[in-house]
């Protein structure tokens, strides 16, 4: 495969897993990921939180770790990158109420690039207007907003994933497998497009 660069969004309260797994997994098989927080530089870190899974009405959560930022946001030029990838957790929730936040989000969208968005971050997807007509998979709580939105909420088992032409959305961390096994096939094509 082509090596891509990927822009991944993150925030203070950004799930733990959601966010190292993928910066770690997709630099592994090749990939340059660019992850950026609004307000924040190179070099400084976001909290994260670990949301599991352990039998109560819905996750429950507890402080992460901190990770590390490798790039600028301020810096970032949306059209040198090939692809977005959005982490749940708690950081979506605000994160969608930056106009830079939602405007790289539709850059990514009208350009036609490959969009990963698990658990929480199709609130972002949402508040960016992408989700109309699309079908789309997301932590369960956040299926009204899917729908309001315009989405149809995909009902899928936590270790799915589902793709809608080239976004790609799963509920939750312990979608990883499937969720970046299918984001990758979904950005191969799109590179040797």
């Amino acid at each position: 495969m082509k090596p891509a660069k990927l822009l991944l969004l993150a925030g203070d309260f950004v799930e733990d897993y959601e966010i190292m797994v993928p910066f770690q997994a997709l630099q592994m098989v090749g990939h340059t990921v660019d992850a950026v927080c609004p307000g924040k530089k190179k070099g400084e870190q976001v909290r994260t939180a670990i949301h599991d899974f352990e039998g109560d009405q819905t996750y429950s959560e507890k402080r992460g770790r901190n990770f590390t930022l490798n790039a600028i946001f301020d810096e970032i030029d949306v059209k040198s990158y090939d692809a977005l990838v959005v982490a749940g957790g708690r950081a979506p929730e605000y994160l969608r109420l930056n106009p830079k936040v939602l405007d790289i989000v539709r850059h990514f969208d009208k350009a036609g690039k490959p969009i990963a968005a698990l658990c929480h971050s199709p609130q972002l997807l949402a508040a960016a207007g992408v989700l109309k007509g699309r079908k789309v998979n997301a932590y369960p709580a956040c299926a009204p907003e899917v729908t309001l939105a315009g989405g149809t909420f995909v009902p899928l088992d936590f270790f799915e994933a589902t793709v809608d032409g080239k976004l790609v959305t799963g509920p939750a961390w312990t979608a990883h497998p499937a969720w970046l096994a299918k984001f990758l096939v979904v950005l191969e094509a799109h590179l040797a497009g």
